[in-house]
């Protein structure tokens, strides 16, 4: 099973995961994915295992804010500029193919405007899923999919899956609807938002179930508890922002290892589970608003981070299986992985605009 977390433009970080998986015939029977990761996943479930690729890569061409006259550099300064220009652009001009401005949106803060609950608009995304999703394909099943949302009266975490729902374009709205970016959802008289702030790694779901076979389950997450030590404004901010978006999968994972301990003291013989836990390590030119900076450089960036960490942790399966305990932990490195964000940056910072990753 692959769970997918949420981070808006981080995203491409699960898209490169999910290659480096196909590159090495590995798919995944049940897709978990909250926000981002319920949009990944669902692309992935509502097609066949030969155009999930070709249809990640058309999601992130069309997400991408492509530019003529901003050229990224080699210098986590000059970087950073670019970057920031593409994440002022996406919040001043929105991203086509996800989402736009709407009325009164920021207005409203004013008197004599009406109340709104949001800044944006999610109705382009829905013209998306539905060019880029199979519904019908999705709804039997074949891939299990669920997708985490927040009842946003009640506080309760609800959970859309296509072994009882039929999924259709906004329940992955509803998982992607952070607020106040974007308006809670209504579903059959319920409103839904991002589970995001309460739970944006859904760990706990595929663990609710009776375990009477060995699993294995591969979590991708876009925000990492580990980071160097802020050094500005901006650098605390995305600071805060990481922990606040990566620290209940932390908690998950712990919680995890003192139940299954405890099962392993009644049955000893059990079934076991296997969790391979990747997070995106952000180089130092990431910024604080780095979930709307949909630059080519940054895609390309995680693209290929998303495929180096998906190997590192295939790397660390086979040691992990020979754990003799039932609950089998491994993650991939965060020192080496921010290590190889930086390489990363420093290599591929000097193209623009060419193809898609």
């Amino acid at each position: 099973m692959l769970v997918l977390g949420g981070g808006n433009a981080l995203g491409a970080y699960h898209a490169g995961a999910y290659e480096q998986l196909h590159s090495r015939d590995v798919q995944p029977d049940w897709i978990i994915g909250a926000s981002i990761g319920a949009i990944t996943g669902a692309i992935l479930a509502g097609n066949p295992p030969e155009r999930r690729l070709e249809r990640l890569r058309q999601f992130w061409r069309e997400a991408t804010l492509h530019t003529s006259g901003l050229l990224p550099h080699s210098h986590a300064k000059a970087r950073q500029v670019y970057n920031g220009a593409h994440a002022v652009m996406a919040t001043l001009f929105g991203r086509p193919s996800i989402f736009r401005h709407r009325f009164p949106g920021l207005w409203s803060v004013l008197p004599w405007v009406p109340n709104d609950v949001a800044l944006y608009d999610q109705s382009p995304l829905r013209d998306t899923l539905e060019r880029l999703i199979d519904f019908d394909l999705l709804n039997r099943a074949e891939v299990r999919f669920s997708a985490g949302c927040i009842d946003i009266e009640t506080g309760d975490e609800v959970y859309f899956d296509s072994s009882r729902d039929e999924i259709r374009p906004e329940h992955i709205m509803a998982s992607a609807a952070i607020t106040p970016a974007f308006p809670p959802v209504e579903i059959d008289g319920r409103l839904f938002c991002d589970p995001g702030y309460t739970n944006n790694l859904p760990l706990d779901l595929p663990f609710m179930e009776p375990l009477d076979q060995d699993i294995l389950c591969f979590a991708v997450e876009l925000f990492s508890l580990r980071s160097a030590r802020p050094a500005s404004l901006d650098a605390i901010l995305e600071r805060t922002n990481d922990l606040l978006f990566a620290s209940h999968a932390r908690r998950s994972v712990q919680a995890l290892q003192r139940e299954f301990a405890l099962r392993e003291r009644i049955e000893p013989e059990g079934a076991a589970a296997t969790l391979i836990h990747m997070a995106y390590q952000a180089a130092s030119h990431e910024l604080a608003a780095k979930g709307f900076d949909f630059s080519p450089s940054s895609i390309a960036d995680r693209w290929a981070a998303g495929r180096r960490d998906m190997d590192s942790g295939l790397a660390l399966l086979a040691g992990a299986r020979k754990d003799a305990r039932r609950f089998r932990y491994a993650a991939v490195a965060s020192e080496a992985a921010l290590a190889a964000a930086e390489g990363g940056a420093a290599e591929g910072g000097a193209a623009e605009g060419g193809a898609a990753p």
